[in-house]
């Protein structure tokens, strides 16, 4: 069976509804936690995939939290080891920055329920054109964006709020800027973190906005089971 390391950042930015299919789907799920004093990384040979959660930092943070250093060199070895990455929000953006691209501030921070667009590119790789192929209302929190890596890598969705959404570098590699891993617990405790961010703009929805749009959590939900299911068994 598969080992899946995952990377957290923030307590309150965990694994969601991943952890609830990686455990009935009986994965081996072990983690680091950066937050925590003595958090370690496992050896790299002794993982088969490793999934990088978001965070309210920036991927250029190193001297206000250290451990940005080594969790790069970590992301780039496992890159490099051939090992299976998927990076959510922050997390992509790390993993675009091993990959040699910029993380900058996006043209519109976009917190709440916004659809993501497939980018033609998308139809080259099938089953991620196929679940979105028509627009997905998925949650946004996020004020970078990242830069798509120039050595083969391509972007797969779009939003209209921000041109990068999600890119592809190899069937084993792959970020999304937006969170189909949010539950009710998990987002709950987003908001509870980040309510001084729902400043208004024109993609920042309000908190009440954002409780109503509950109601997608289900088709995220399912949107992540799929890319689980295709990702770890390419």
């Amino acid at each position: 069976m598969m080992n899946i390391h995952y990377l957290q950042h923030v307590p309150y930015e965990g694994l969601g509804y991943i952890e609830i299919w990686l455990n009935e789907n009986r994965y081996q799920v072990t983690g680091t936690h950066f937050f925590e004093e003595g958090y370690t990384l496992p050896a790299i040979d002794s993982i088969d995939a490793i999934i990088i959660m978001g965070g309210p930092m920036s991927v250029y943070d190193e001297y206000t939290y250290p451990w940005l250093f080594e969790e790069k060199v970590f992301i780039n070895n496992c890159i490099k080891a051939s090992k299976k990455v998927l990076g959510i929000c922050l997390g992509a953006q790390l993993m675009a920055v091993c990959l040699g691209a910029k993380v900058y501030p996006a043209k519109n921070k976009e917190i709440g329920w916004f659809t993501v667009m497939a980018n033609p590119s998308a139809r080259n790789i099938q089953w991620m054109y196929k679940f979105f192929e028509n627009d997905q209302t998925v949650f946004h929190w996020h004020g970078d964006t990242f830069g798509i890596p120039t050595d083969g890598s391509f972007e797969l969705l779009t939003s209209i709020g921000n041109k990068h959404q999600a890119f592809y570098h190899s069937k084993d590699v792959i970020g999304l800027q937006f969170h189909l891993e949010v539950t009710e617990t998990s987002l709950m405790q987003m908001l509870d973190n980040g309510t001084n961010e729902l400043k208004e703009a024109a993609f920042v929805q309000s908190q009440e906005e954002i409780l109503q749009g509950f109601k997608n959590i289900k088709s995220c939900n399912t949107l992540m089971k799929h890319v689980l299911i295709n990702w770890l068994n390419s």
